[in-house]
């Protein structure tokens, strides 16, 4: 790695945005794209706020829109959600080197999608779970540190991994080197589940990790994603209170039970009070991730057989609340709650 030569960051919202602005400040050339002009702007300065406990600072990083991007880079670290994976790797593609790489900084099941546009072996698994939150252009809320793990999605682990690795520490110190990145994302695809269900409602994530009569569908939901991943043939791995194994057959009520106390323990902690997906619902009024996350949960548990209802009744709750048809709102939720079996 030559020192002049620039990262390039798409998508300088709250996951890509909050790592470049680390990165820059550290010294390490970075370049970011963002299809909001106003936030490219003022990215390039006067500089985008990190605001927040973790860390309060403003870097002046440089940035533009998809259209005035020019040159082609080794690494390019894509951060764009989930839904946009595509639409963004068709415009990233001409910009990447022949010996280059995308990671996925994303939440999701995405290497699949770059990987099979770009290639699998330009592809690198990252797991992010960190909280942070885009406020406004030029704003981001960085609420808490979380895990944040890097790895070859073919379980190898390279020089380019490594590379990844050491870069992601400069943010992250206690960031982890894995060879098994997909037991990383399953875990997240798990957590991320109850995560969309907590969105039903305008509560905060830990009022529904702490609510018992919440927890019978926050735990079904995880089940679920456990057997789809036991299934694709992985193992999840816990991480911030969250505990894969509580949720797989024969696991005790109890065991799940604790891990949602952990969980509203790890969140009651954080700035960032309600997920990224309530955000878009309630204060954005945008869609959401939810058929390129938990819809690609489910869309594989059927491809095995599996019945997932309670994964296919929020999937339709999420769109209900995106177009109209029901209000964020304890009734949403007990309406998911109806699919326990």
């Amino acid at each position: 790695m030559t020192n002049d030569e620039e990262i390039l960051i798409w998508g300088a919202g709250a996951i890509g945005g909050t790592i470049g602005a680390y990165w820059a400040r550290a010294g390490i050339p970075v370049r970011m794209v963002d299809i909001v002009a106003e936030h490219a702007q003022c990215c390039s300065g006067p500089g985008l706020r990190i605001e927040g406990p973790v860390e309060a600072f403003t870097q002046v990083v440089p940035c533009v829109t998809p259209d005035n991007l020019t040159g082609r880079y080794r690494r390019i670290v894509l951060a764009v959600k989930a839904q946009a994976t595509e639409e963004a790797m068709a415009a990233a593609l001409p910009h990447l080197a022949e010996d280059g790489y995308v990671v996925s900084a994303q939440n999701g099941l995405n290497e699949r999608v770059i990987a099979a546009m770009a290639g699998p072996d330009r592809t690198m698994g990252a797991f992010v779970n960190f909280g942070a939150d885009w406020q406004e252009p030029g704003r981001i809320l960085f609420g808490n540190r979380g895990a944040v793990v890097v790895g070859e999605i073919d379980g190898t682990i390279r020089d380019r991994t490594r590379e990844m690795h050491r870069l992601m520490q400069v943010f992250e110190p206690d960031a982890v080197l894995t060879d098994d990145i997909w037991a990383y994302l399953w875990g997240k695809m798990g957590y991320g589940a109850m995560l969309f269900a907590t969105a039903l409602t305008n509560d905060s994530m830990t009022a529904n990790f702490a609510d018992p009569t919440r927890g019978p569908a926050l735990i079904g939901l995880a089940r679920e994603v456990m057997a789809t991943a036991a299934a694709e043939g992985v193992t999840p791995r816990a991480f911030n209170g969250f505990e894969p194994a509580a949720f797989v057959p024969g696991a005790s009520p109890e065991a799940a039970h604790a891990c949602l106390a952990q969980l509203a323990e790890f969140n009651s902690r954080t700035a960032k009070t309600h997920t990224g997906v309530w955000r878009d619902l309630a204060v954005r009024k945008r869609r959401t991730e939810v058929d390129a996350q938990v819809g690609a949960v489910a869309r594989i548990a059927h491809g095995h057989g599996i019945a997932v209802p309670l994964l296919d009744r929020l999937v339709e709750l999420i769109h209900d609340i995106e177009d109209g048809r029901r209000d964020l709102s304890p009734d949403s939720f007990a309406a998911l709650m109806e699919r326990l079996t």
